[in-house]
């Protein structure tokens, strides 16, 4: 009986031990959370971003104490809008590993925002505010947050599936947002428009990866507001990012939980879909309660 009831127990519900996650944008914001969830139980995390200091830091700060001996963060500089720095990424990690078991798509830029109240002006107010949005920051933001997650899913696609064994598959996050989802602009047409198509493409990769060829599953984190360089003015010296909150911070933002995600939200979120073997093609909002408040 005593061993029938250990499955229960949360150690072997969430274990990730000896595993190997690889993480974009894996030195701040929610990437680092999502790293230090898998490295402080006992998994390889490879994070990975354009800037080099950046992932040294998060690494020496975060991956120096880990609760779990055998945790590790390991930087690797890497560009995930540039073709040829992924296929390079996956290749160098590869001589490390067999496989890998989780891969989080992460790294995301939010581009400009408009001041869409022009609408409650004039209709010229509202075309000219919209009209000023560059046909470049469009497609920077598409190059980063959708084409870039598409290639770096494609060039890891064998040491995934070489994860599989028994029920055991690899397994793939992809960071997406409530923005993709609510019909308010937030001010960021290109933005929005980006998290729609991440949410469309990991539909899309859910459905094709399911493959007996291949057999990874893929799911997507919805996040509301976290602390992040997207959402605040910046990082501190830990690679770390902070909202101020007040009492009145839920009733402004149309949060029921009356504050933002914390690291804990994001990281049970990132365990349980890659330790949740049934799930297929999910996107899981965390978001405090904001898309009942911004449908």
């Amino acid at each position: 009986m005593v061993e029938a009831n250990a499955k229960f127990s949360v150690k072997n519900l969430f274990n990730v031990e000896g595993r190997v996650a690889v993480i974009t944008g894996g030195s701040t914001g929610i990437g680092l959370m999502i790293a230090q969830a898998f490295a402080n139980n006992g998994a390889r995390v490879y994070v990975t971003s354009r800037r080099a200091e950046t992932l040294e830091n998060a690494a020496k700060k975060w991956g120096s104490e880990l609760v779990h001996p055998q945790g590790k963060i390991i930087p690797v500089t890497a560009d995930i809008t540039d073709k040829a720095s992924i296929k390079t990424l996956a290749k160098e990690i590869a001589k490390q590993e067999k496989h890998i078991d989780v891969l989080v798509n992460n790294a995301g830029i939010d581009g400009d925002t408009s001041s869409v109240e022009k609408g409650h002006e004039s209709v010229q107010a509202l075309q000219k505010e919209l009209w000023n949005e560059e046909f470049q920051m469009w497609q920077d933001v598409y190059k980063t947050n959708v084409i870039g997650y598409f290639f770096t899913t494609v060039a890891f696609l064998p040491l995934l599936s070489a994860a599989a064994r028994g029920n055991h598959t690899g397994s793939v996050i992809n960071i997406s947002s409530i923005s993709g989802i609510t019909r308010t602009t937030q001010h960021h047409y290109a933005y929005n428009t980006s998290k729609a198509a991440t949410i469309q493409l990991n539909l899309l990769l859910a459905q094709e990866l399911r493959r007996p060829g291949v057999k990874v599953r893929v799911n997507s984190i919805a996040p509301g507001i976290f602390p992040s360089e997207m959402t605040t003015s910046g990082s501190d010296d830990k690679n770390k990012s902070a909202i101020p909150v007040d009492e009145s911070y839920g009733e402004k933002k149309g949060i029921p939980a009356g504050r933002p995600g914390r690291e804990e939200d994001m990281a049970q979120a990132a365990l349980l879909l890659a330790c949740n073997e049934y799930m297929y093609g999910q996107v899981v909002a965390v978001d405090g309660g904001y898309l009942l408040e911004h449908p």
